[in-house]
């Protein structure tokens, strides 16, 4: 190979007019003098300036690739395999070497470097926008119970320390895209559920499902979760499209349920309107979303419910979903109703009630116990649980698939009370555990007679639920069908994870 780099060396400066047959001679027996012997040996039968290549300063570089091209073809590019191949084969210089097809067919390749160099600008903004729409998506799933419509009194004391909103078709700018951007298509994340069947959606579409979502009557507080598949599971049943539809029988008995509700309040305010009743104005929507988290509890194998509240809305609660005898109730209002046998002396805040009946949603019998609360607010707590608990072992129910607790409260004491948060860290101690509780919050936006501002420091009274990662749903009581839309969901996470959930109402 020295010898053939000697001789294209001294064959260089002639010209292509040398009678080629000299040529030849002069190469091969220049390779015949080599120490080294290959098989098959390159022919060659034209002037070296139809291979430009061969010069002193690349022969080396071509000398190389053809050793390693004998030990291997593999260890060469394609194109020298190819050029190797056809030498040896007798081509002739010059026709050896085969460009390789090229990626496109433009008719200049300056044309097509400055097309790419033209392009680079528009697919840097096509990601830009992409991962702007990305970052819009998440605002709406961590802010966007920050601008639900969640108050039916129009008078929410909730603070966030002024934090100006970054949701809406008005704030898309925030995110570096523009009013004109509303129409383009974009792609959908994998941790969105709004786009349903479809992969891809104008801007104007996605900002749109969302606020349908997350800024209605409904707020959903999540985002803190650490765990993605209950992120998931959470996004699943708010975000998909058309999720929350009741067929005609559910609405007939929604209607049934608020009517027994109001209905029943309505007389104990004109029967007895001096008396103290405790009632639930303003939350009727609560005896409805009781009854709907028992229907679906039952419906997943839950055969006992126990629960604990406070004194507002006890007797609607003891007469609608317990199923009391009302005339037991109205007994105690009026001390010539009472009944002969002695009773515990007790005032009708106070006390518990005992029932199991037939559940016509599941056609199973449940277990329904409302605890007895003589004390402050949310004593009854531990001890609602310390019940279930106790309910539990005795049946051997370690997974607490069929005995279930629902704590109920009011917004100031669930913010206020110590024994809330000291409750909420029992929930996942392996020893004391009950395996998922359903929180209800009666929230009327007032503590006896303190306004929220001046009697709590966190922006919701459920925020103290926040230390188990417990998602919270914000709910209007004024619509009925987004309460029970909530329970529903409550009922079915506490049956999939078996962990604490809040809904505030």
């Amino acid at each position: 190979m020295h010898r053939l780099r000697t001789t294209v060396a001294r064959l260089w400066p002639l010209t292509s007019a040398q009678p080629a047959q000299s040529l030849a001679q002069s190469r091969l027996s220049a390779l015949e003098g080599d120490i080294r012997t290959f098989q098959p040996v390159r022919s060659l039968n034209a002037s070296v300036a139809a291979e430009p290549f061969l010069n002193g300063t690349s022969s080396n570089y071509v000398e190389e690739l053809y050793y390693a091209w004998l030990e291997d073809p593999r260890n060469v590019h394609k194109s020298w395999d190819i050029f190797f191949r056809n030498a040896n084969a007798g081509a002739p210089p010059g026709a050896a070497y085969q460009s390789p097809p090229p990626l496109s067919a433009p008719s200049d390749g300056v044309t097509s470097i400055q097309a790419l160099v033209g392009a680079r600008p528009n697919v840097e903004k096509l990601v830009k926008d992409h991962l702007a729409v990305q970052s819009l998506i998440r605002a709406y799933q961590v802010r966007g119970h920050h601008i639900a419509k969640l108050d039916p009194l129009g008078i929410s004391c909730v603070d966030f320390d002024d934090a100006p909103c970054t949701v809406g078709f008005q704030n898309v700018g925030l995110y570096g895209l523009a009013e004109s951007d509303l129409d383009k298509v974009f792609r959908l994340p994998t941790n969105t559920y709004i786009g349903g069947n479809e992969s891809a959606l104008p801007l104007r579409e996605i900002i749109r499902r969302l606020e349908m979502a997350y800024c209605q009557h409904i707020g959903v507080e999540f985002m803190f979760i650490n765990d993605m598949e209950q992120c998931q599971w959470i996004r699943q049943k708010f975000e998909t499209p058309g999720i929350m539809q009741f067929s005609l029988e559910e609405k007939r008995t929604l209607l049934g349920r608020m009517i027994r509700s109001t209905r029943f309040e309505e007389f104990l305010q004109r029967k007895w309107s001096s008396e103290k009743r405790f009632g639930l104005e303003g939350c009727e929507s609560l005896i409805p979303a009781l009854k709907t988290i028992i229907d679906k509890s039952s419906q997943c194998g839950v055969e006992s419910v126990i629960l604990g509240m406070p004194h507002r809305g006890r007797l609607n609660v003891l007469a609608n979903v317990i199923r009391k005898d009302l005339d037991q109730i109205f007994c105690q209002f009026d001390s010539k109703l009472e009944a002969a046998d002695e009773g515990s002396g007790d005032v009708k805040y106070h006390l518990g009630m005992y029932h199991k009946r037939m559940n016509r949603v599941s056609d199973r019998y449940i277990s329904l116990s409302l605890m007895a609360n003589p004390s402050h607010l949310e004593a009854v707590d531990p001890v609602v649980q310390g019940k279930t608990k106790a309910e539990q072992f005795y049946s051997g129910d370690t997974e607490g698939k069929r005995v279930m607790s629902i704590l109920l409260h009011g917004d100031a004491a669930f913010a206020g009370q110590g024994i809330v948060y000291e409750t909420f860290h029992l929930s996942d101690l392996p020893s004391y555990t009950t395996h998922g509780t359903i929180h209800v919050v009666v929230n009327n936006q007032i503590g006896f007679t303190t306004d929220p501002r001046m009697a709590r420091s966190s922006p919701y009274p459920t925020d103290v639920a926040r230390v188990v990662n417990a998602p919270i749903f914000h709910v209007n009581a004024d619509d009925p069908e987004a309460v029970i839309f909530v329970c529903n969901i409550a009922a079915e996470w506490r049956n999939t994870f078996h962990k604490d959930i809040v809904v505030d109402l």
